[in-house]
């Protein structure tokens, strides 16, 4: 009796652990994934790849661990490149994008359809954040939507990456036994 429930407390240690690192490793892939490729907007921000990324780390880690990974990960690439103002805002918006992915990804399990529309409804914070962020850095809600066709390109060139590497992992069964939330 003893012996199992040293084995369950280790099994649930390894499992904090093992989700710590992971959240950790994908806030890193997502920002370098945001730092490869910067198409600047309008508005002062830029175009890139790390939502496919944001997206893809709630889907595998759910909406907590993917909300930390999305969030951290997407703001140290803001600081890091040189778009210091937008820092703390991306941090909460993507974050919040990832948490709603993730919720809904979650209802939806096993669904390609639920899938494409748990990216979408990701991307939806991210859209009306940054036309929030801007609009308010602007003082105007006009100004503020001069960067929302930028945002919706990436915003769809998220979803259909997202969608698609999530689509080809849960296919892998050693990936879908790593990561149970696929």
């Amino acid at each position: 009796m003893k012996d199992e429930k040293e084995n369950t407390k280790t099994q649930t240690a390894d499992g904090k652990v093992r989700a710590i690192v992971m959240t950790a490793l994908l806030a890193a892939l997502t920002c370098v994934a945001t730092m490869v490729i910067q198409i600047p907007s309008p508005t002062g921000g830029y175009v890139n790849l790390g939502d496919t990324v944001v997206l893809l780390s709630a889907f595998l880690l759910g909406p907590l661990y993917g909300a930390v990974s999305g969030g951290i990960g997407s703001m140290l690439a803001d600081v890091l490149s040189g778009y210091m103002i937008y820092a703390p805002a991306t941090l909460v918006i993507k974050a919040t994008m990832a948490a709603a992915a993730g919720i809904w990804y979650r209802a939806a399990r096993g669904n390609r359809s639920g899938t494409v529309v748990s990216a979408i409804l990701g991307e939806v914070p991210m859209v009306v954040g940054y036309w929030a962020y801007d609009a308010w850095l602007l003082g105007s809600l006009a100004g503020g939507a001069a960067g929302i066709p930028a945002n919706l390109v990436q915003a769809v060139f998220g979803i259909a990456a997202s969608v698609l590497l999530t689509v080809l992992l849960r296919k892998n069964s050693g990936v879908r036994a790593k990561f149970p939330n696929l």
